[in-house]
């Protein structure tokens, strides 16, 4: 395997080049049509893809069902400071899927694209 990215089905593809762009720090790499983008943050790459029908992405299945923004997989960014990246997020308008989470070895908190995917700023607890 050369690569690993994942895909993002998302509503409106300017909204979401904007958001992950101006609010997360992504780049993109490539948009070869209005309905598809890559971007990168890293070595992570991102597509993105409409539900327009054009591309691969986009097709419905054989049982009709076709690609949706939305669920509760999601990429995770780690940060050096999750409670400062959520309050300058959230300053900037970002929905919130709920508050700053506490476990055994990190604080994470959840928010969504334009779309409604989800993405997961993670912060590693010092020990």
């Amino acid at each position: 395997m050369d690569e690993v990215s994942v895909r993002y089905i998302v509503d409106d593809m300017d909204d979401a080049l904007a958001f992950y762009t101006e609010r997360l720090g992504f780049e993109v790499v490539m948009r070869p049509a209005r309905a598809f983008a890559i971007l990168s943050l890293g070595e992570f790459h991102l597509m993105l893809s409409a539900p327009t029908g054009e591309g691969g992405g986009a097709q419905a299945m054989p049982d009709g069902r076709r690609p949706e923004p939305g669920g509760w997989n999601r990429i995770q960014i780690r940060v050096q400071d999750v409670e400062a990246e959520a309050a300058r997020l959230r300053a900037a308008g970002v929905v919130f899927r709920g508050g700053l989470i506490t476990g055994v070895g990190a604080k994470q908190v959840l928010l969504e694209d334009p779309s409604g995917n989800p993405v997961e700023l993670f912060e590693l607890r010092r020990a």
